[in-house]
This record gives structure tokens, sequence and C-alpha cells, in this order.
């Protein structure tokens, strides 16, 4: 009986009613014929059954069962067949303290120390007697020996047969990539995560791990860069350094070993090219211009981090839609190395990423509040055949959407489509965010200023000459406490080109104040595209078309994928009779902004119209919300094509809504460098019917 009494306690491990082990029993001992007994035993007699079994089989037997300690997202002990193990916390903590020290082996003082801390009146003593009571009793039951206690040490005796920690030297007779994979497997999980010890000794040998850890990863990794050649094995070292830069953000070295395994010295060549060209541009402004050399962002800066915001960033790829066809996990690698090429912000590591995407939205606003941060949030929508990808930038502290694009991914090479999109990200991104800190810094001791600011802005969006005046006002206000705040300037001058466009250029006096603010927006941050923006504008609009051309030049330099900036490009070369690459500009600006403002589609109407394809003229104008911008083209475009009646309608709404609008003097302010494109215009408005006496005119 004893011998049954010590098996059922065994038994208990694996439960009475384990088929397997029964089976296995039953099939070493040749009793066959129980298999086919075993549905129509009843449980009482199963367990008699199997008591009996196992009191003939070697006593050993249950010891034979194996046990493993998973330590990497938690703390467990499971059985081989994957199930939890009843065994006291702490208990689970000694034998994975003992298994990552060498020797194996503790003082009980030192056991104590590390499970309550350094107390002076005997308690960790007294709770660590309760605790290896609990673990003998335990370790009874399961018939192993995990730990063996004397009165001054505790040791290692038998270890779990399997475990996930990592030795402090790793087996170098495995390949690299397998010990890579081993590391990565294991640290994609937190070390003894939400393991229930305070103690202060506890969590600094956890956090020593945790950097032995991480160190161990690091000397792997960069082996294992060299090594990897085939695109599976790029592909898991791609996964090892954005974990290890998820830890350390500032590692040079992992730095550079991103780049290189993710191919990126097209990348980082990509964008020394960017701030050369600015440079250039800069300098040679600066010449002309007569002014002292300017400052300037260079490429050796940024990818030194000289001049990096310590904004952290993190990249919220979208969950995973594998209809759509698209590899959005490869873009979001793709948009991280990008900015460690540009080296311009902190980006947050992927796995929390992935965390706060899977718990949606409401994840955003509650995330780092307390340290200003920006989530990129990216979405997937539309078609297989036609995806568009949603991406947004939110301000954690405030849940405020700062920035959002709607990108169509066509049907070019994938590869080279997701590279640009990775890039025209990486520079948006870094130049929203570098303008809203600088906004922020500007106004940081006046609120009130920066409200006022933006409430110029706001009425700056809604183009209507009162509005504009109302806009000036505000602008003027949020600049009375500091004079030199480029945006603020800038947009200043914007509310003068608006308004002398909107009165049909009646008003030469407000494009000099337009020029005016934009020098003084330029003389406040060189560094900046706004300034040269409204300076092209203001050039353009006075007809100047080699200084507007050059301002606009630079201002798409220093930003690059600001479509309102191409618009605005596009438009000057269209009246510097440059028609064709003018079309090309305004294409692009709509393919950034599908939600295109009415002016984008004016442009490109306009360019159309010039080049003498009225049919696409009119197509553009189609796509405005409101086209009463482009009545006049309209009623060209009409008339060319032989469409009277249409063109009548087109000139009616023109004298309506503008009922002193004097043709001639449009003409005669409109910035047309060549005389053919003045030619084609005049011809359309001539034929649609502007002119009382279209005959006299002939």
């Amino acid at each position: 009986m004893p011998v049954i009494w010590r098996m059922l306690s065994r038994c208990q491990v694996i439960g009475i009613e384990n088929r397997n082990a029964f089976l296995h029993i039953t099939g070493i001992w040749g009793f066959r014929h129980a298999r086919w007994k075993w549905e129509e035993t009843n449980p009482a007699r199963k367990s008699l059954f199997l008591f009996a079994m196992l009191a003939m089989v070697d006593a050993d037997f249950v010891n034979k069962i194996m046990f493993s300690l998973y330590m990497f997202g938690g703390l467990r002990l499971l059985d081989d067949d994957g199930r939890d193990v009843a065994f006291p916390e702490k208990g689970l903590l000694i034998i994975a303290y003992l298994m990552a020290d060498p020797t194996a082996r503790a003082s009980r003082n030192g056991i104590a120390q590390l499970l309550w801390g350094r107390d002076d009146n005997g308690s960790a003593q007294a709770n660590l007697r309760k605790l290896v009571s609990r673990v003998r009793s335990r370790q009874a039951a399961l018939g192993k020996p995990f730990l063996r206690f004397t009165d001054t040490t505790i040791e290692l005796d038998t270890p779990p047969a399997g475990a996930d920690i990592l030795p402090a030297e790793m087996d170098d007779a495995q390949p690299i990539l397998v010990r890579l994979d081993l590391l990565v497997n294991a640290l994609e999980s937190e070390f003894l995560q939400d393991v229930d010890c305070e103690s202060p000794v506890f969590v600094h040998w956890r956090e020593t791990q945790k950097h032995r850890h991480m160190w161990m990863l690091k000397e792997t990794l960069k082996i294992a860069a060299e090594e990897a050649s085939a695109a599976a094995d790029v592909a898991r070292v791609k996964e090892a350094a954005i974990l290890a830069l998820g830890a350390d953000p500032e590692d040079r070295d992992i730095h550079r070993i991103l780049l290189r395994i993710f191919d990126a010295a097209g990348e980082v060549e990509h964008f020394r090219q960017i701030f050369q060209q600015r440079g250039k541009l800069l300098a040679s402004w600066s010449d002309r211009q007569g002014r002292a050399s300017m400052p300037h962002a260079n490429a050796t800066d940024l990818r030194t981090g000289a001049g990096k915001l310590r904004v952290p960033l993190l990249l919220m790829p979208p969950l995973d839609r594998p209809e759509m066809g698209y590899d959005i996990a490869s873009l979001v690698q793709d948009i991280t190395v990008g900015f460690y090429a540009l080296d311009s912000l902190d980006v947050r590591d992927r796995c929390t990423a992935v965390k706060i995407s899977r718990l949606g939205e409401g994840a955003v606003a509650s995330f780092d509040q307390h340290n200003r941060s920006y989530v990129l949030d990216m979405r997937l929508s539309g078609h297989h055949d036609e995806p568009v990808l949603f991406s947004q930038l939110v301000e954690t502290a405030t849940d405020e959407v700062v920035w959002a694009e709607r990108l169509v991914l066509g049907q070019s090479s994938p590869e080279q489509q997701k590279l640009n999109i990775a890039r025209h990200i990486v520079l948006s991104l870094a130049g929203q965010i570098e303008r809203r800190e600088m906004v922020r810094s500007h106004f940081a001791t006046n609120p009130a200023a920066y409200q006022r600011y933006l409430a110029g802005r706001r009425y700056l969006d809604r183009l209507s000459v009162p509005n504009l005046q109302r806009a000036r006002l505000e602008l003027e206000t949020s600049l009375q406490k500091s004079g030199d705040f480029a945006p603020a300037l800038s947009s200043l001058a914007r509310t003068y080109s608006k308004e002398w466009l909107l009165k049909a250029g009646g008003d030469m006096a407000l494009l000099r104040e337009a020029e005016n603010y934009a020098l003084q927006a330029i003389a406040a941050r060189p560094g900046i595209a706004d300034g040269y923006r409204e300076l092209g504008v203001a050039k353009t609009f006075q007809g100047i078309t080699d200084e507007n051309i050059e301002a606009l030049e630079l201002a798409e330099a220093l930003n690059p994928n600001h479509a309102g900036i191409i618009a605005d490009h596009a438009e000057a070369l269209v009246y510097a009779s440059r028609l064709d690459l003018g079309l090309e500009k305004i294409e692009r600006a709509i393919a950034l902004n599908p939600v295109s403002p009415d002016s984008y589609f004016w442009i490109a109407s306009a360019a159309s119209y010039m080049g003498g394809d009225f049919e696409k003229a009119l197509g553009y104008i189609d796509r405005m919300a409101d086209g009463r911008l482009a009545d006049r083209i309209a009623a060209a475009s009409w008339a060319m094509l032989g469409q009277q009646e249409r063109a009548d309608f087109f000139v009616r709404r023109v004298h309506e809504n503008n009922p002193g609008f004097d043709v001639d003097r449009w003409l005669s302010v409109i910035p047309i460098k060549e005389q053919w494109q003045r030619d084609i215009y005049y011809e359309g408005l001539r034929r649609a019917g502007f002119w009382k006496n279209p005959s006299d005119e002939a």
C-alpha cells in the first residue's frame, strides 16, 4: 500500500484521468486489450486499475516527466504536455536565480535578501523558512528535487529539463543565426514580467540580467549582420536590429548595422543629397541677396544627431489585412530605417507599437501623456486592386491630429513604391514635428499669442476678403510680443497675396506688402520654407519670373513633400510658360493630397488650356468642389471648343460674382511671360464674349 499511495501522490501531477499515461503503461505490460475496455470502464475502476499498474511499474516512472521553466513574459513551470504546474512563485524565482548563477548556489541569507530585501528584524529569514517548507512539500509531491536546502545554503539540485534562460556564455558551436534566433525569441517578451516581488535587490538583479541579455543580442547581431546573405537570413537580422534599438535607441553601432542590413546606403545618400541641395541653394540665395551666410542643416549634422529633436515618435502599423496584398509591416520597417538615416527623431520600438495598435484608438490618448510624444497611425482601406494608405500624426498629450494624408498605392513596382512612400512620410513627419516644436517653443511663455496665431491660420484657410482681413488682425496681434516668428510673418504675407488675387489684381500695394512680410520671415528663419514660398508667390503675381522661380525652388527643396508649395511652384511655372513642367508638378501635388483644394485643379486647368488641351482643362474644373474660381478658364475652353451657349453661362456668372470685373485690366496684370500664351488666353476670352462688341476687338 505505501507504494500505491506514493504513486497516487505522483499521479496527481499528470492527473488520474490521463489516458495517454494509462495506454503507455498498458502497452509496456502487454495489456493491449485494456485499450478497448477503457471507454466502458467507470471512473472508480479506471482509477484503481491505473494505481495498480503504477504499483507494478518502476517507481521512477513519474520522475521521467519533463518539466520546463519559462522566465520571459512571466514565470511559469510547465509539464511535458505544456500544462501549468503549481509551484510557489518565489520558489521558481530561486530556481531562475540559481540557473543564471554559474555556481548554482547561494547562501540562505542572500536568497532572503533577494526575495524580501535587506531587513534588520529577521522577517526575511522567517519568510524564507516558510517558503522552504512549502517548496520541499511541493517537490516531494512532484517527485522532482529542483532545489536542495542546507542550514546555510540553497543549491540547484535537479534543474528543469527545459528552460528559456539565456546562459552567461552561449554555445559557440551553434551557428550564429541560430544563436540570434534564440535571443530574439526570448527577448521579444520581458524577462520575469509581472512577477510579484518588490525587493530592491531583486529589481536590481533583474535589470542587470536584462542589460546582459541585450549585450548578448548586440554582440551576436554584429557577427550575424556580417554573415547574413540570403534574404531569409537578412530578414532575421532586421528583426533583431529593430529589437535592439527598441532597448537602446541611441546605440550608434546598431544604427550602422540597421542601415547596412536594410541596404540603406541608398537612403543615407538620398537624404544626404537632399540636404546638400538645400545647403547650396541657401548659400546661393544668401550670396545674391548680399546677406551674411545663412545657417542651415547639413547631412553630416543630421546623421550625427547634432540637430536631433528629442521628441519620441511611435510607429503604429495597421492591423494585418492580408486581402489587401500589401506588405505594411515592411513599409513600417522602411519608415523606421528612414528616420535613423535622417537621424532627426527618437523612434520607439515596433514591439510597443504593435501592442498599442492592437488596443485600438483609445490607447493613443493614454500613451505617454507625461512625456510629450507623437504617434504615427497607418491604416489600409480601399480595394485589393487600388488600396489606400491613410496616415495620421497624433500628438499624444492632446490627442490632436496634427497631420493626415491619404496615399493611393497604385500599380507601380511594389518595392519602388514602398521606398517612395517611406521617404515621403519620413520627410513629411520630420518637417511637421520640427515645425510644431518650433511653434511650441516660441509661444511657450505666451499661450494667448499662440491662440491668436491659430485663429489667424483658421481664417486664412477660408478664402474671402473679410476672412483674410480677420486673419491679418489675429496674426498681427500674435506678433505684438515677439515680431520675429517666421510662420506668422509668412502667413501675413499670404493674406495680402490672396487678397490681391480675390480682387482680380486691382491693388499692387497688396503684393508689395506680401513681399515685405515674406522677406521678414526669411530674415527671421532662413532655414524654413515658408518665407521663400510667399516671396515666390508675391513675385509671381508681380510678373518677375526669375526670382520667383528661384524662391519657390528653394522652398520646395526645404520642404520637398509639401503639396501646397509644389502647387505654388507649379502655378509660377505655368505663368513662366513652362507648361509641361507646371502640369507635372501640379499632378504631383494632387497625388500628394487626394482631397485637394480647388486651387490645385484651377492651376491644372490653366496649364491644360494654355497648352491647347481644352477638354482636359474642363475635366480638371469638373473635379473642383466650387468651380467659380475657374469660370474664366471654363468660358474660354467652351468657346474654343465651339460651345457658345455653355461659354455664355460662365461669362454671365463671372459678371454676377464680380460686377466690377474689367477684362482688359485683368489681362494687363495677369503675370504671363510669353506673348503666345497671352494670345491664346485672349482669344478664348474674346470668343467667349467678355467684350460687348467682340467683332471690334478682332
